[in-house]
């Protein structure tokens, strides 16, 4: 940039100096376009038909410009449309660029001498000089010649203080002119810079200095050679000890030239600079999406030949929680290095592209057959398994990898990244730190999804949610002490959708915080109704704790809803306390405090299950239904649900059996000392009518544990 700013800097400078040479010109001067527009113009040109400054402006016509000096009084023997119109003609009639001369009347009886050249690519270079008075005594012939010498004196400063290097040659290709910086940029000796050098003597001396042009020293010079006596422009790009030099031939009439040279090494620089920013990520190094999907455009053609590539989507893991905790700063060192890794996994000809974020991409060229590559996807995601140490940090990330393979995957650019990007969301889907290859069907999967998507952003506003509730009988208490709100959706034109459909693409989508809120206040406001000793029970998602508004948003339902506190029970998973972080249990102890009880689901499918018991002070464990389900296939399920009744026991806590589906089970459970069950052996879900009707019944008569219908 700052080679820039001074190239900017120069050429402000050479155009100062460039209007300097013209005001100190001791006659007017003016350029007309060829659209005969006025292009530039002197003081002296003002001065010398009486114009006003103001009136007079670049880019004005030239019928303005008569018009206007009609009005001063000027050319007196010829209307404005005459004078125009035979100005004009004599303006055109001189475009081979030879001097013509004429003479014009002006106001105060005096004459002018208006003299014009036709330049290609500028227009008509016109001067006036008023010769009322012919000069005559020496002494005024002396005063002239020095005015000549000093203006001689403003232009050779003018010439030698521009930033390009400029020569004139005449026709028989001796030096007339150059000036200093064209010595400089060549460091040519000073018997070279006399006029009536050769070109050729100054071109076999760059030669030896170690210039390059392209070719060799005879074609270069039969080159020049070509355009001089072809009187045409040309324009060569040589190198000369490091530097790069833009060297241009400008013809003249008389068969002569004027060269310009100007050094652009550092503007190549930076050119290059900004091709190569265009190209490749700036963090990282490695090409970016441009980049690399012009090289997958490139091999295209091959596929067609019968050649194999494959192409690998590569997204890393948990790395938005690195972000978040740590700082994009720390972020960015993690994604250097991962670059690093990634490129340290790869062959020789294969490239690898950062697409953006944390996304990465692989193109495997010449793989034959579907074993290379997921060679290579496996130690990609060995290589990303291994911690990563930055700043005294040590993090664990993993990566996904999707692959397609081509030409069975796709033949195009296109089609390739969808699929390779279909199997990457597979991979992540199948529990991450893996890779997977496209398969048939995986674009019909994603579009399922999304139609999923957009169709539950709007179940709300269209009224296609509802709950229904799923009784906990109480053992002890021979009734329905507690019911399960649980969502369901049924749309128009695809029926019910299965929660095991939507809720994890709500809670991807984070949808499931206004979803949420929603199942919250309907289940409250149902619960409301019903007898002061019943609860009822809402599951809550990990993706809901992320609302910092979550306690308040509880708060406000049963406030709302005029439902007590203690009728509500919150079910969390313990996937939810996996990162024990300090605002999560900060909620949960909140919630407790205000009467809430909290109970934990699906007991003992988790890791670590016990340890978590000893995070926060649950209220109730709901045992999973999958020990119900293998009571009689694993004899260790009964010892397990014997030992997490025992548990609960003895730190206080009630316990639900769930699944509950035969007599066999509920006698199980029961003689273990469990509070509650829960299951098909009593009821289904059932709608909030339904759960009315039972309740009802209960109130009026109390039979015995039952199954109810």
């Amino acid at each position: 940039m700052k080679a820039l700013a001074a190239d900017s800097d120069r050429k402000a400078a050479d155009a100062l100096l460039l209007d300097a040479a013209l005001q100190s010109v001791p006659y007017g001067f003016c350029v007309w376009s060829a659209q005969f527009k006025l292009v530039m113009f002197n003081q002296h040109y003002l001065d010398i038909y009486g114009f006003s400054a103001r009136r007079v402006r670049k880019g004005m016509t030239l019928e303005a410009v008569v018009k206007l000096s009609s009005e001063m009084g000027n050319h007196p023997d010829q209307s404005p449309e005459e004078f125009l119109r035979t100005y004009k003609a004599e303006l055109l009639a001189n475009r081979g660029g030879a001097r013509s001369k004429v003479r014009e009347r002006v106001a105060g009886e005096r004459w002018l001498e208006t003299a014009h050249a036709y330049s290609p690519g500028l227009g008509w270079v016109v001067t006036h000089e008023d010769v009322t008075e012919e000069i005559a005594s020496s002494e005024i012939i002396q005063k002239r010649k020095r005015e000549l010498e000093r203006q001689n004196i403003r232009l050779d400063a003018a010439v030698n203080n521009i930033s390009q290097g400029l020569c004139m040659y005449d026709p028989k290709g001796r030096l007339v002119i150059c000036n200093q910086p064209y010595q400089r940029i060549y460091n040519l000796p000073e018997h070279l810079l006399k006029p009536g050098t050769q070109l050729d003597d100054i071109l076999g001396h760059l030669f030896d200095e170690g210039m390059q042009a392209g070719a060799n020293r005879e074609d270069y010079i039969r080159w020049r050679r070509e355009v001089i006596s072809r009187g045409e422009y040309g324009k060569n790009i040589h190198e000369l000890n490091g530097r790069t030099i833009m060297m241009q031939h400008h013809p003249m009439k008389d068969g002569g030239w004027v060269t310009t040279h100007e050094d652009i090494t550092e503007q190549r620089q930076q050119e290059e600079r900004i091709r190569h920013l265009a190209r490749h990520d700036a963090l990282t190094q490695l090409p970016n999406r441009v980049q690399f999907l012009e090289e997958m455009a490139a091999a295209e053609p091959g596929l067609a030949r019968g050649e194999h590539i494959a192409v690998l989507c590569i997204d890393l893991d948990h790395f938005k929680a690195v972000n978040d905790t740590l700082g994009h700063s720390l972020g960015d060192k993690l994604l250097q290095q991962v670059s690093a890794r990634l490129w340290g996994a790869t062959r020789e000809n294969d490239l690898l592209a950062r697409l953006g974020g944390d996304e990465f991409a692989l193109l495997l060229r010449g793989v034959d057959n579907p074993a290379e590559a997921a060679a290579i996807a496996e130690r990609i995601v060995k290589a990303m398994a291994n911690p990563f140490t930055i700043d005294g940090h040590q993090l664990v990330i993993g990566t996904s990898v999707g692959i397609a393979m081509a030409p069975q995957d796709g033949e195009t650019s296109e089609i390739l990244m969808k699929n390779a990007d279909l199997a990457l969301y597979k991979a992540k889907n199948e529990g991450r730190s893996t890779y997977h290859f496209f398969e048939s069907g995986m674009d019909a999967a994603i579009q399922k999804r999304r139609t999923i998507e957009a169709g539950l952003r709007l179940a709300l506003a269209k009224g296609e949610l509802r709950l229904v509730f799923q009784p906990l009988v109480g053992l002890k208490e021979n009734r329905i002490t507690c019911l399960e709100a649980l969502l369901r959706w049924d749309t128009a034109d695809r029926g019910t959708i299965s929660p095991t459909e939507f809720i994890p693409i709500a809670e991807e989508t984070g949808l499931i915080v206004q979803i949420g809120e929603w199942v919250l206040r309907e289940a409250c406001r149902t619960a409301a109704t019903w007898p002061l000793g019943v609860r009822v029970a809402v599951n809550l998602s990990p993706v809901q704790f992320k609302n910092k508004r979550l306690f308040e948003t509880v708060e406000a339902a049963l406030r709302d809803t005029g439902l007590p506190p203690t009728r509500l029970e919150l079910e969390i998973t313990e996937s939810l306390l996996l990162s024990d972080n300090e605002p999560t249990l900060k909620t949960l102890h909140k919630l407790r405090a205000l009467g809430v009880r909290i109970s934990m689901d699906d007991f003992g499918t988790g890791y670590s299950s016990l340890s978590y018991l000893r995070s926060f002070p649950f209220d109730k464990i709901k045992i999973d239904r999958s020990f119900m389900r293998d009571l009689k296939s694993k004899g260790d399920s009964l010892a397990i649900i014997k030992a997490v009744i025992g548990l609960g026991q003895s730190l206080g806590m009630s316990t639900t059996a769930e699944g509950i589906e035969t007599e066999e089970q509920l006698s199980a459970v029961r003689d273990q000392g469990c509070n509650e069950v829960q299951g098909f052996l009593f009821s289904p879900p059932v709608s909030a009518q339904a759960v009315a009707e039972m309740l009802a019944e209960e109130s009026q008569q109390r039979p015995k544990l039952r199954r109810v219908s």
